[in-house]
């Protein structure tokens, strides 16, 4: 079906600066721990039409100026004279741009998306690619889209989303003329290790060393055995309910909360129904781009924060609230040195007797704080409503992973017609009966609270 009548490639040439060796930023640091933990690497694909009438030229010099404007785009990973990973910017360089050449026959649209959706699996070699893979699709005769991967070693979400505005502006003429300067992920390197920096780091480390120091070993439990499985211990499932997008919604709109804490609130109830775990410790990602200096810079800016939420014995509008007041605590604590925290965990490690470990993610993967136009549709939502939607709910098994080094990790997809989880787990620690009352309890919860602020969570103490 996604077969291809040809490819090819050439030489792309990019000026830059003069080439700079930096170590690991933060965010760097963190995802790079996480793709050595997990085995994974964590790439996001794009596509973008061209411009009727591009020529394969036009397109490899716009790569060669994008190549040239950032240098995260540029970086290699190295290591110093101590043997830690650091970055290697490139100045002056070159770049290969894939050209694939499509069937007459073939609908350019779906193989777009399939060459996006797939690309991502292809490893990269930090020490000899550049973070950056780009292909031109050609049509009968005409070049039809950009694809493209990015590492997350380099960008977070949010420097996808300044890349591809910086990919458009450059291809429809809209880019600024004159010398590009913007902070960089080198800025960032060096920022990093000033005192300033250094003190947030620390006030960080207080907040998860208070967090960690009484959670239980592990947020599930022990692992157990799993029997007549081999190669099946990590699954994954998605679920997917526009009744609980609306209900949400209402929830949100009612309580004066934005819904992503809504939605994290619901997790953590439904985690609670269906595990009993509660009071919940999980680890939060937090965006990090509001802090000065950050919000425009290419760079893994996004990192972990840890969050406390008890749902036992009250509302769910309770929650709701609890969740707000944590996950802005939360927020102004996550950004510190992943070695900092390496340090305070291996002490309460030894203090306990016992790890400190969050084993469960939760990352909603939306914007921070969804548009207010969002909500305000909610105020249309009736119950008959909801109960109309609830047939529209899916909940489809997707399978095996390679590898988890957590219990479980939930991404809230971004989606606007519905709550969308992809939820990833390990099966020796959570059952499929388990995970389907989590899911789907995710949206009872939702539908028992649109329209009753005392609806309680229905989670007692142990």
């Amino acid at each position: 079906m996604f077969d291809l009548a040809g490819t090819d490639q050439v030489v792309v040439d990019f000026t830059a600066p003069q080439a700079d060796t930096a170590p690991l930023t933060w965010g760097q640091k963190a995802i790079w721990r996480d793709m050595q933990d997990s085995g994974g690497q964590f790439s996001m694909g794009g596509r973008a039409p061209v411009p009727e009438g591009s020529t394969v030229a036009e397109v490899a010099a716009l790569l060669g100026r994008l190549m040239g404007r950032h240098a995260a785009l540029r970086m290699r990973l190295g290591t110093d004279d101590a043997g830690r990973p650091c970055q290697a910017v490139a100045g002056p360089g070159q770049i290969s741009l894939d050209i694939m050449t499509l069937p007459d026959d073939a609908e350019v649209v779906p193989f777009a998306v399939h060459l996006m959706d797939t690309w991502p699996l292809t490893r990269f070699d930090f020490g000899h690619d550049w973070p950056l893979r780009m292909a031109v699709l050609r049509h009968r005769g005409a070049c039809r889209y950009l694809v493209w991967v990015l590492s997350h070693l380099v960008a977070d979400g949010g420097a996808h989303l300044l890349f591809l505005d910086d990919l458009i502006a450059l291809r429809d003429g809209a880019a600024a003329p004159g010398p590009f300067r913007r902070p960089d992920v080198l800025d960032i390197a060096r920022g990093e290790r000033e005192p300033q920096a250094r003190q947030l780091s620390s006030r960080a480390m207080r907040h998860w060393e208070s967090a960690l120091r009484h959670i239980p070993e592990q947020t599930f439990g022990q692992p157990g055995r799993l029997p007549g499985r081999p190669g099946q211990q990590f699954w994954q499932a998605r679920f997917t309910s526009p009744a609980a997008q609306a209900s949400m919604l209402a929830i949100a709109r009612r309580t004066g909360t934005d819904p992503s804490r809504v939605t994290l609130a619901l997790i953590a109830t439904a985690i609670g129904r269906a595990t009993g775990a509660a009071p919940l410790t999980i680890k939060l990602m937090v965006n990090n781009r509001f802090r000065p200096g950050l919000a425009g810079v290419i760079a893994p800016i996004a990192q972990n924060s840890v969050v406390t939420i008890d749902v036992t014995d009250t509302s769910v509008d309770e929650v709701v609230a609890r969740s707000r007041s944590a996950t802005l605590t939360a927020g102004m604590r996550a950004y510190y040195d992943p070695d900092d925290l390496a340090e305070v965990t291996a002490r309460l490690d030894a203090e306990r007797g016992s790890p400190a470990r969050v084993t469960c993610r939760v990352n909603d993967q939306r914007a921070m704080i969804m548009r207010a136009d969002g909500q305000a549709a909610a105020g249309q939502v009736t119950p008959e409503q909801i109960s109309q939607k609830l047939a529209e709910t899916s909940l489809t098994w997707l399978g095996p992973r390679e590898h988890m080094h957590e219990q479980a990790n939930i991404l809230i997809e971004n989606r606007t017609d519905a709550v969308s989880l992809h939820m990833m787990w390990d099966r020796s620690c959570l059952t499929d009966a388990q995970v389907e009352a989590l899911l789907r309890g995710v949206e009872e919860v939702a539908v028992e609270a649109a329209f009753d602020p005392s609806a309680p969570t229905k989670v007692s103490a142990r």
